[in-house]
């Protein structure tokens, strides 16, 4: 009976653990134009990047931990599964940082296009 409860708890354990883990990733922001934002626009739009960067450094946190509670939780993996799962996290990890730079540069330009306006 004892072997029972342990092959249908373990299951059920692990899904528990790994929905602890769950990584939102950050939705989009709403990106002022520099060409028609007032001020006050673009404050806000200022206050939303830096929200998102925070919420995207979050995310990265939260993506490795999950990966390494993963792997704790696998033994045995080929080094063939460990490479895919290496490069999943990688690539995961990289487009994230790829959206935070775009954001970036994307809000530069605007307040680029705010100050060019004024001149």
């Amino acid at each position: 009976m004892k072997h029972i409860i342990r092959l249908i708890s373990a299951p059920l354990l692990l899904a528990l653990a790994s929905s602890g883990f769950a990584c939102d990733y950050p939705g989009k922001i709403d990106m002022p134009n520099g060409m028609t934002s007032t001020k006050e626009d673009m404050l806000v739009g200022q206050r939303e990047v830096k929200k998102f960067v925070a919420d995207m450094e979050l995310y990265l946190e939260c993506i490795v931990a999950e990966e390494k509670a993963s792997r704790l939780q696998t033994d045995g993996l080929e080094p063939e599964d460990e490479q895919l799962r290496e490069d999943l996290l990688n690539k995961k990890y990289n487009a994230a940082v790829n959206d935070m730079e775009i954001v970036a540069a994307n809000f530069n330009a605007a307040v680029r296009s705010y100050k060019d306006r004024d001149k």
